[in-house]
């Protein structure tokens, strides 16, 4: 099998290192060699944040580089267009529609560009965006934004649903675990 390249990306807070842990250990569960790397940059305040998991009968790096990824899992627009250079011919990205804003637009220095999305349609990427900010509150909190997508990748591969529960259920605290699974749910049916 090739080798396999997704990128998880998003903004520090949102939960990208999470949906990271539950890829990985569900690919290595599917008997898969596995390479997770992370990139956490100025997370902490709010900065971009960017998780490689890589995967295939054997993985050398864990590092994606440009124009080799099969998919990004973007949490926040803009984030998405920072690392759509990353994906190769045919790949896609599946994308959340909120809008976080960075630094320079908090500080009135820029304004959010609203039309980031539409760009990248028009340079030709497969974007796949969805609002996953409503799923992860009828779920339970904002805070199941990461999950609501990893459910909408989750129907994106051959991987029965089932398998990926069970992974939740080895990653994600038992308190957390019934509305985690919900959003898992509303974002793989979306």
């Amino acid at each position: 099998m090739k080798t396999t390249s997704v990128m998880i990306v998003g903004v520090g807070g949102q939960g990208s290192l999470l949906a990271s842990r539950l890829l990985g250990t569900l690919l290595t569960d599917e008997g898969f060699d596995v390479k997770v790397s992370e990139v956490h940059g100025m997370s902490q305040r709010g900065g971009s944040v960017v998780t490689y998991v890589r995967y295939g009968d054997r993985v050398y790096s864990p590092i994606v580089t440009e124009g080799e990824c099969d998919f990004i899992i973007s949490f926040e627009k803009l984030e998405a267009a920072r690392y759509a250079g990353c994906l190769r011919r045919g790949g896609k990205i599946i994308v959340n529609t909120q809008e976080i804003d960075p630094m320079p637009v908090i500080t009135g220095a820029a304004e959010y560009p609203r039309d980031v999305l539409d760009e990248l349609k028009k340079q030709g990427f497969d974007i796949d965006d969805f609002d996953a900010l409503t799923p992860a509150m009828d779920a339970g909190s904002a805070k199941a934004v990461n999950i609501v997508l990893m459910g909408h990748f989750a129907a994106c591969t051959d991987i029965p649903k089932e398998r990926w529960n069970a992974a939740m259920q080895k990653v994600i605290q038992p308190k957390f675990l019934e509305m985690n699974l919900k959003a898992f749910d509303l974002g793989y049916a979306k």
